[in-house]
């Protein structure tokens, strides 16, 4: 892997690991602020999206379908998410979200015959076991609503892998930027469909929510767009893979952001994924 990519990857790690932080801060719904913040990425993405506009002339109706499946996915990978966190605990989600790569190999297997080496697979069990570590001493309790966080958990990674695998071949025949503007707008008007369907307001939000809205749609949102732009050259677990990145950059962002404190368990954890991802990057 070139050093191009992999300092894209970290890039992108690093912009995702402020998501949370950012979620954290803001007291909106977390459908509303999905929402706007796949709104305010399109208006970002317009200038580029309207010079590159012949490529949806390109498009057949089968890919156009495909267009709105990806953007349908990567609304409930959002929606999905937040609501797992409301139900579970943030270990259970950590522990689920380190199977992206197990997901992400089977999907590529199954969809584009991908295969694996042993190498590959054994970074991806050091950064698993790494995850294990970090969520030590803070697995909950076995109650229903627990259970049922967990299933959406998975199901979050299920949409979000598919959503990806979508792109991997699709993002080929259109421009990233194309690619990465359509999926946002479906997902917004997904999400402003389920809002008023279940009369989540809308408007009337404050000018320190509108703030971290548009700081959402800056840097979180500019690693799905970036990993867009890698799906020409690498492959979904590839991606997958580096996103195990994301909680250790969140974790050691909520020390100073948020004043959290980190366990040595925390520590040693990090440390195991970073290695994982490492082997995995350089392989």
């Amino acid at each position: 892997m070139n050093k191009k990519t992999i300092s894209l990857l970290i890039f992108s790690i690093i912009a995702s690991s402020f998501s949370s932080i950012l979620v954290k801060w803001c007291s909106a719904p977390a459908t509303i602020i999905s929402m706007y913040r796949m709104y305010l990425a399109c208006i970002l993405l317009l200038p580029a999206a309207w010079i590159k506009r012949r490529d949806w002339l390109k498009l057949s109706v089968k890919e156009t379908c495909y267009l709105i499946l990806a953007g349908i996915l990567l609304a409930m990978h959002f929606s999905l998410w937040f609501e797992s966190l409301k139900l579970t605990t943030v270990a259970s989600s950590m522990i689920i979200t380190a199977l992206q790569p197990l997901v992400a190999l089977i999907g590529g297997f199954l969809v584009y015959h991908e295969t694996t080496s042993r190498k590959s697979l054994i970074a991806i069990g050091i950064s698993i076991i790494g995850i294990a570590f970090v969520a030590w001493g803070d697995l909950g309790g076995g109650s229903m609503d627990a259970i049922f966080g967990d299933l959406l958990s998975f199901l979050c990674i299920v949409a979000l892998v598919s959503y990806m695998l979508i792109g991997q071949h699709h993002v080929k025949e259109i421009s990233f930027i194309t690619y990465s503007f359509s999926v946002f707008l479906i997902a917004g008007i997904t999400l402003n469909v389920f809002n008023l369907i279940g009369h989540v307001p809308t408007m009337g939000y404050s000018g320190h929510e509108w703030s971290l809205f548009w700081l959402l749609a800056i840097f979180p949102t500019a690693s799905h767009v970036i990993y867009n732009y890698l799906l020409k050259y690498v492959n979904t677990t590839v991606i997958s893979m580096s996103m195990l990145g994301e909680p250790i950059g969140t974790t050691i962002l909520a020390i100073p952001l948020l004043g959290e404190q980190v366990s040595i368990m925390q520590v040693i954890g990090g440390l195991v994924v970073l290695w994982g991802v490492g082997l995995y990057l350089r392989r």
